[in-house]
């Protein structure tokens, strides 16, 4: 008989909150898209750590499609949700919001992506998550 998993409650205040800045734009004047990247990873890691893991690396990023650009001025924020945990890895869903300067009373989807973490021991080697790990 398989263990269930845990239960691990969403968050509803977001993993990082950050006001874009004019050094994070492309070409186009818009944030580049490999900052939100970076920002869901930190963001998901986040969401793993809530479960008292410790060290995680990123092994996969899935699917992550832009559906709202992103502008100088914008509060993106970063929503992160643990779906699974198996013998060494985590799976964190991270969703990503932005609150327009001119408005924010509303947020616009940005992005979703789920990341795939593994932990770690101090030599980089994938250790098994611990059931005293999780909440």
């Amino acid at each position: 008989m398989a263990k269930p998993e845990p239960a691990v409650e969403p968050d509803p205040h977001p993993a990082i909150r950050v006001s874009m800045l004019p050094a994070d734009t492309n070409a186009h004047g818009t944030i580049f898209g490999g900052k939100i990247l970076s920002l869901i990873d930190q963001a998901g890691a986040i969401g793993a750590h809530r479960l008292g893991i410790g060290k995680v690396v990123t092994v996969a990023m899935r699917e992550v499609e832009f559906s709202n650009p992103v502008r100088v001025g914008d509060i993106v924020s970063c929503y992160a949700e643990v779906l699974k945990v198996g013998r060494t890895s985590v799976t964190v869903s991270v969703r990503v919001t932005a609150h327009r300067p001119t408005d924010t009373t509303r947020s616009v989807d940005v992005t979703k992506a789920e990341v795939v973490y593994v932990a770690i021991d101090d030599a980089g080697r994938p250790i098994p998550i611990a059931s005293r790990d999780l909440l």
